[in-house]
């Protein structure tokens, strides 16, 4: 029995059902933990399933990706509905190799040019999978992995260790995930280390609709998003070095603005992308804790906040979903009916020096904040 376990037995905060595969739950201040089984991988690997519960929301998260399945959380009329495109079952995710839906994804999220960057005098190499680029770790990146969780107060930790040469990055990586959840926030804490220079570059992929799925596309929601600059692409989507100004431009979302308003554009960078898929350049200092951008959608009047420690965010627009994959209700995911904020160090980090670095030693400790908070607006 763990420390924790014995506490929580101790303080008779602790149902547990003896039946075997009956999910085993924990009460506390924080909300309520449940575990269960989510299936099993090809080879045989267990996949489980945590169940997160405060009075505001719900969460599920897989330890098959360190994955969000669903946040359930109400509107202003006080209906619930799931906000993250998902599905309900193991081989759903198994059958989707597109998407990254809910994802920790790693051990570089976003693209790296020409699946190759420069290290202490040394190139490696990594696998091409998002045309001449690496595309979020790779072929096998941390989004196809099980990863080992752990209960812990008011939600679950999950741990990874990638091993030296893993998909071509140097380095054995432990990569440790925590998703705690209290009243209406979801917070997202991020660890990493390494046995040799690496890099590492986490964030979680879900894709939010705030009207739930089934509900149309997202281009009636209103975005703002903390950025003064952002970093303008080329035709693979990698950013070209410069951090552009969003003055009078369809990327000036400091206030409020309908996302459907601009995406159509005729503006160079959203041909290139097929609409938002751009990383802005967030205020305020690496590793302080700020506001990155807010979502509402008038109808529901769901309010989505999001706040991290990381300097950038991916805000992408669904571009690519095409309703080839659907919802357990059998609803398309098409083009423009979710949308991702990926906070993040800049795409392509490793191949600009004056970007925010990416690299990581032996002896430190890579820390990162991520937290999505739901309210609603009358």
């Amino acid at each position: 029995m763990t420390m924790r376990a014995l506490l929580v037995m101790l303080l008779g905060m602790t149902t547990a059902m003896g039946a075997q595969g009956t999910p085993q739950t924990a009460h506390g201040s924080a909300g309520s933990v449940t575990k269960a089984a989510f299936g099993k991988m090809p080879d045989g690997t267990e996949v489980d399933l945590y169940t997160l519960k405060s009075d505001a929301v719900e969460a599920k998260i897989t330890t098959y990706g360190a994955r969000i399945i669903s946040i359930t959380t109400a509107d202003k009329n006080g209906k619930s509905a799931d906000v993250v495109l998902g599905y309900d079952t193991l081989s759903g995710y198994l059958a989707d190799t597109k998407t990254y839906f809910g994802a920790v994804v790693g051990r570089y999220g976003n693209r790296i040019a020409h699946g190759e960057f420069k290290l202490d005098g040394k190139t490696y190499h990594l696998p091409r999978n998002n045309g001449a680029n690496s595309l979020h770790g790779g072929t096998i990146g941390f989004d196809r992995l099980v990863w080992t969780g752990r209960e812990i107060p008011g939600g679950v930790e999950l741990t990874l260790v990638s091993k030296d040469g893993d998909q071509g990055y140097p380095g054995t990586l432990t990569a440790h995930v925590r998703y705690t959840l209290h009243h209406n926030a979801l917070r997202i804490d991020y660890t990493a280390t390494t046995d040799k220079d690496t890099v590492v570059n986490l964030t979680n992929h879900s894709y939010f609709n705030l009207g739930g799925a089934g509900s149309g596309t997202i281009l009636n929601d209103e975005i703002m998003v903390a950025a003064d600059k952002y970093t303008p692409v080329d035709s693979g989507l990698i950013p070209t070095g410069e951090l552009a100004s969003v003055e009078g431009t369809p990327f000036d979302l400091r206030k409020p603005t309908v996302i459907g308003k601009h995406i159509h554009d005729d503006n160079p960078q959203l041909k290139l992308a097929g609409g938002y898929d751009h990383n802005w350049v967030l205020r305020g200092a690496n590793g302080e804790t700020k506001t990155a951008a807010r979502v509402h959608d008038p109808v529901t009047g769901r309010v989505l906040t999001v706040t991290t420690t990381e300097p950038g965010v991916q805000f992408y627009a669904g571009v690519s979903l095409d309703g080839s994959f659907k919802s357990p209700a059998g609803w398309p995911y098409a083009k423009n009916t979710a949308l991702c904020l990926e906070t993040q160090h800049f795409p392509d980090s490793p191949n600009h020096p004056s970007f925010p670095t990416t690299e990581l030693k032996p002896g430190e400790t890579r820390h990162s904040t991520t937290t999505f908070t739901f309210t609603v607006e009358k």
